[in-house]
């Protein structure tokens, strides 16, 4: 297999031909290998890859008895690097982890091994999954972000280095960098896949998602990884088209001219398929959603990192003490208003979203901004992790700069399955060419 093939290949196809012998793991890795040595010196998605240990890895998964081969057997998966490796270190994008080997997997990633899939590498995330970039770039064009904080997950699934990630997202760590690199990015219900062994920044908004180039990639990475009954492996299909509620904003960020068309034509696509599309405004008594989700998220960051705080302010970036720093200095009766608000507002939304499938909305304000100072504004994604509703983004096309835009679909808590379905429904109907 060459290593052009291996980077447009999808997830399932790949489990498929390995299953009937068409494929075996070792040529698999070695396809990735060959792309990784011609793109990552540019893209830089790795945080620790060994290729020695990759082609053990898939000899291994090759050796296996097929009796003990899973749903993802002979798979090599890019596993973000605040997920805890026992084969690989784990560095938390900040040099005060730097060599840092736990002694176990985190609990998702032994899931991931158990069903028969093995750890590629690590992917860049930012400082501790917050905002300071890693050095990762947007294969699409070099000079601009691939978002964060899960930015190598996403551009190395967009490179063709893997066929599917590992990432987190606290606000719009999963569905920002799928949506700047042109891939499927899902967050499921929060707690849906267990965050053990994942480093900490705020209990309350942590949550775990997957990377594909599809809907079905990304859905099944995400069901071996999930507690039992929460993903199935395979959704049913829609028995009929989906009845959409699309929300074209938030308050609290601008749209760009470029996204909001690019999802305009999208829903016109899907009409013409045969979905119904509502537009809806966004409730007034939410305005401020942006503001209780900063709240927690600060508060409890720097309850989390406030003892490391003290020890190595120094090897943190400016940004990152800022951030602990006003997060130290809200009140814990500000941090109790926002949390009881934050439940009547899941309430509220899930009231709200009666009636439809999903409500599709932008993922992120436009394209992947140019420059590699910032990973870009998490302002599209805030509102569905404070709820922890389950969200994906896929991508519908190309600004005219040529960097990809993406469409955003959510649903109350627990319908994962059923978003699955609906966002296939969608995929179908928007056709894109995932390769930069």
């Amino acid at each position: 297999m060459n290593d052009r093939l291996a980077s447009t290949l999808r997830l399932t196809d790949a489990v498929s031909a390995i299953a009937v012998n068409e494929l075996t793991a070792r040529e698999l890795a070695e396809a990735h290998l060959a792309r990784i040595a011609a793109t990552d010196a540019v893209i830089q998605a790795w945080a620790h890859l060994d290729p020695v240990h990759v082609r053990a890895e898939a000899d291994r998964c090759d050796a296996a008895a097929r009796t003990a081969r899973g749903q993802l057997v002979g798979i090599g998966v890019g596993v973000k690097d605040i997920l805890a490796t026992s084969d690989h270190p784990t560095e938390n994008g900040s040099p005060i982890f730097a060599g840092d080997r736990p002694a176990r997997d985190a609990k998702s990633v032994a899931r991931l091994r158990r069903a028969g899939a093995y750890v590629f590498g690590k992917t860049v995330t930012t400082e501790f999954a917050y905002y300071y970039p890693g050095n990762t770039r947007n294969p699409w064009n070099p000079s601009h972000t691939p978002g964060g904080s899960s930015s190598g997950s996403a551009a190395a699934v967009a490179a063709g280095h893997v066929l599917c990630a590992m990432g987190t997202q606290t606000n719009g760590s999963v569905i920002r960098p799928a949506a700047f690199c042109g891939v499927v990015g899902l967050k499921p219900t929060k707690d849906a896949i267990p965050r053990t062994g994942a480093f900490v920044f705020s209990p309350s908004l942590d949550q775990a998602g997957t990377f594909a180039r599809d809907v079905a990639g990304a859905g099944l990475l995400a069901s071996v990884l999930a507690d039992a009954g929460r993903i199935s492996l395979s959704p049913p299909a829609l028995s009929r088209p989906p009845r959409l509620a699309y929300l074209t904003g938030f308050p609290w960020t601008t749209i760009e001219r470029d996204a909001s068309d690019a999802l305009d034509g999208a829903v016109r696509r899907l009409e013409h398929a045969g979905a119904e599309v509502a537009a809806v405004e966004f409730p007034a008594q939410w305005r401020d959603a942006q503001l209780m989700h900063g709240t927690i998220m600060l508060h409890e960051a720097a309850a989390v990192l406030g003892e490391l705080q003290q020890r190595e302010r120094g090897r943190m970036s400016t940004a990152l003490n800022a951030a602990l720093d006003e997060g130290a200095a809200t009140s814990r009766a500000n941090y109790e208003v926002a949390r009881r608000r934050r439940d009547e507002a899941i309430a509220a939304f899930t009231l709200w979203l009666d009636g439809f499938d999903a409500v599709l909305s932008p993922p992120a304000r436009g394209p992947a901004p140019a420059g590699l100072a910032s990973t870009g504004d998490p302002a599209c994604c805030t509102l569905w992790t404070l709820l922890g509703f389950p969200a994906i983004s896929i991508p519908i096309g190309c600004a005219p700069n040529g960097l990809p835009l993406g469409m955003q679909l959510a649903a109350p808590l627990g319908a994962d399955d059923h978003l699955l379905a609906v966002a296939a429904w969608c995929e179908a109907c928007v056709p894109f060419t995932p390769l930069p």
